[in-house]
């Protein structure tokens, strides 16, 4: 689902006209950024999934930005990537030279936590792109015995995950308040490095959410030896790879839990996201998002991230932007119907949580009409 990326050359030249406004009231974007060292601010422990995809999209955006900047990688991991979005928010410069990327599961944890994120406005946040929308998965290790998602319900697992904020943390939290599993859920992981490293040692017996194209690419032994169960995917709209595998919201039971679910993987077209500050100048901006567009439609990227059998599926920063505000406009009530989903020691009672009752009906199945004699 290639989105309508803006044309590389065509949002450059637009840039260059912004850069010449602008000169008037300061540097051009080109004066500002030349002999600029920038950063990359990684929510993420190094070697998992959105550190890669973070240093691999800021090494092809130095050719594109304008004055053609440095830029060096910054991890910054720690509570469910909650401390590098509050650098971002609170304290990082606001003029362009620091890029970010954290959880995609940022905007649904403001819906439903907001007096955790007062200061932490991912709506404010200036979104520049993402480098690939695509599904997450509950990720076990094959020793579980656990064969279909209904083996959750019966028995316990231990499924790692960054934060509560996390998609590691949100899914498993939500299938069991939900559907019933009994999932335990043990937060406080960098990154996906070292889950898998647990995963591995037998200390945990999976993910609580992984994204199908970081086990495509990063751990694929994993698939070639038959080493996961992969219950459950997160999106829209079934994978590649994964036609048999139940879409999380098709589990919802009734109109309530369908649409928490539905809400909870909008996510999946945030991905994995390059963000800044709010407050950067609209000219910096508008190339940092030209850059972005034209660098992930270059053929050297394209051919780097097939050679590294990354998967590419790049959505605009100004698309990221209207997902993540459509995010935020969320109505009360289905706000409060997902807070009690993903919050521990919640209980998921659907009609004490809703005025419309029907939502929390059970679809009944439709019976086989009799044929007549």
């Amino acid at each position: 689902m290639l989105r309508n990326l803006i044309s590389g050359l065509g949002s450059l030249a637009a840039v260059a006209a912004l850069s010449t406004a602008a000169s008037a009231a300061g540097p051009s974007v080109e004066e500002f950024y030349k002999g600029k060292r920038m950063r990359v601010v990684i929510s993420t422990s190094p070697g998992g999934g959105y550190d890669i995809y973070a240093r691999f999209v800021a090494r092809h955006l130095e050719r594109f930005i304008p004055g053609k900047p440095n830029i060096i990688a910054q991890n910054m991991p720690g509570a469910g990537h909650r401390r590098a979005a509050q650098y971002l928010a609170l304290k990082a410069p606001r003029d362009g030279s620091v890029i970010a990327t954290m959880s995609q599961g940022l905007p649904f944890a403001q819906i439903v936590w907001p007096e955790r994120h007062k200061r932490i406005d991912s709506g404010k946040f200036i979104w520049i792109g993402n480098v690939n929308e695509g599904n997450n998965v509950l990720m076990l290790w094959h020793t579980t015995g656990v064969k279909t998602w209904q083996d959750l319900r019966n028995k316990e697992i231990v499924v790692g995950g960054t934060g509560a904020g996390s998609t590691s943390g949100q899914y498993p939290r939500a299938l069991n308040n939900m559907l019933g599993t009994k999932m335990k859920i043990i937060l406080g992981f960098k990154g996906g490095s070292q889950m898998n490293l647990a995963m591995e040692r037998g200390e945990i017996d999976g993910r609580g959410s992984n994204a199908w194209a970081s086990i495509k690419s990063i751990t694929p032994q994993y698939l070639k030896e038959n080493k996961l169960i992969l219950p459950i995917q997160m999106g829209l709209t079934r994978a590649k790879g994964l036609e048999n595998v139940p879409l999380i919201w098709e589990l919802g039971r009734n109109e309530a839990e369908t649409k928490v679910l539905k809400l909870m993987v909008m996510a999946s077209r945030i991905g994995r996201p390059t963000l800044t500050p709010p407050g950067v100048p609209a000219d910096r901006v508008a190339a940092l998002r030209a850059a972005f567009d034209a660098a992930v439609s270059s053929k050297a990227f394209v051919d780097e991230a097939a050679k590294r059998r990354l998967e590419i599926n790049p959505v605009s920063g100004i698309e990221v932007q209207n997902v993540v505000k459509e995010i935020l406009a969320t109505p009360p009530e289905l706000a409060k119907l997902a807070r009690a989903a993903v919050t521990k020691g919640k209980v998921f009672k659907c009609t004490a949580l809703v005025k419309d009752k029907k939502m929390c009906r059970t679809a009944k199945k439709k019976k086989k009409s009799k044929k007549s004699s």
